[in-house]
């Protein structure tokens, strides 16, 4: 188990530099953001100095390198608009981010799993067909979609909810519901496949032969031997909790890290985008890596690298 954990820590961190290595470059290969920072009618001069003292005026490889030093010491740079620290600037945005990221994965989890269970217990039935209508519905329209049709009934034409904004937990309603409608969806699909591929196993159909009460059989036998898949999409959702909420947090203006992503983009404020895009992989690889040692945990036939 140790050389397992200790393999998936060393990809965990080689997808991690990768990631932030490829955003570098892109970042810095885009534009100049003195041009976008400064004012147009800036003397060169203080163009000059606004990329000296970001180092943008050295060769990308330098810059990297100074990049994943100063990233190994902790610092994460400062933000060129503020001018203050950039992780600072990401950190005081996450708890407005959680605010609809944690409802909408206790929907995801309460309603997905529940409801892929149903599906797969009464395959066929008018409840399947419903249950699994529901999710490709919910599974193809984009958020962003999904979210101004939200706006359009409860806020346009009902007046039930406001459209935007932050103010209250009211502000909440629509973007949790738009972000939970997708995850749930597609936890229902996942839940009702795994469901249906254990409940066609022999050794089901032998309890139930036994007689051994069909609930039991579900709860005893079928469920746990269906948490592995469940386990994968659950993991993946969890790294999701911030990087999830971009499109959701633009349509409805609220004031959290995906915002923040979108507005630091626009304005080239490049130390910003880079801490943001550096928390998304630490949080999604930490996740991932999370379940592939929970894997371990529940089959020792994956550290074994699949042998009996």
């Amino acid at each position: 188990m140790a050389w397992f954990a200790l393999a998936r820590f060393a990809r965990a961190v080689i997808t991690i530099l990768v990631v932030v290595g490829f955003a570098f470059i892109v970042l810095r290969l885009s534009g100049d953001p003195a041009l976008e920072i400064l004012s147009n009618d800036a003397p060169p001069e203080a163009r000059d100095a606004f990329r000296s003292a970001y180092g943008l005026d050295q060769p990308i490889w330098l810059q990297f390198f100074d990049y994943m030093t100063h990233v190994a010491a902790g610092n994460l740079g400062n933000s060129m608009r503020e001018g203050r620290d950039a992780l600072t600037v990401v950190i005081e945005r996450i708890p407005i981010t959680l605010a609809l990221s944690v409802p909408a994965f206790l929907i995801n989890v309460l309603i997905g799993i529940p409801a892929g269970i149903l599906a797969a217990l009464h395959r066929n039935s008018l409840l399947d067909r419903g249950v699994m209508f529901g999710a490709v519905a919910g599974f193809t329209i984009p958020s962003f979609v999904l979210g101004l049709l939200l706006v359009l009934v409860f806020s346009v034409q009902l007046g039930w909810l406001p459209s935007g904004g932050a103010r209250s937990w009211h502000h909440a309603i629509l973007p949790v519901l738009t972000l939970g409608a997708g995850g749930a969806a597609v936890l229902a699909r996942y839940t009702r496949s795994a469901m249906l591929e254990v409940l066609g196993q022999p050794y089901i159909r032998t309890a139930h032969v036994k007689g051994v009460p069909w609930r039991l059989v579900v709860y005893r036998h079928a469920l746990p031997n269906a948490a592995i898949p469940m386990v994968t999409i659950i993991g993946f959702m969890v790294g999701q909790l911030i990087a999830g909420a971009v499109l959701v947090e633009s349509v409805f203006a609220w004031p959290g890290v995906g915002r923040l992503l979108v507005a630091s983009v626009v304005s080239r404020d490049l130390p910003v985008v880079q801490c943001v895009l550096f928390l998304i992989a630490v949080t999604m690889v930490t996740s991932n890596l999370l379940v592939d040692l929970l894997y371990g945990l529940l089959d020792p036939r994956i550290r074994r690298g699949g042998q009996a």
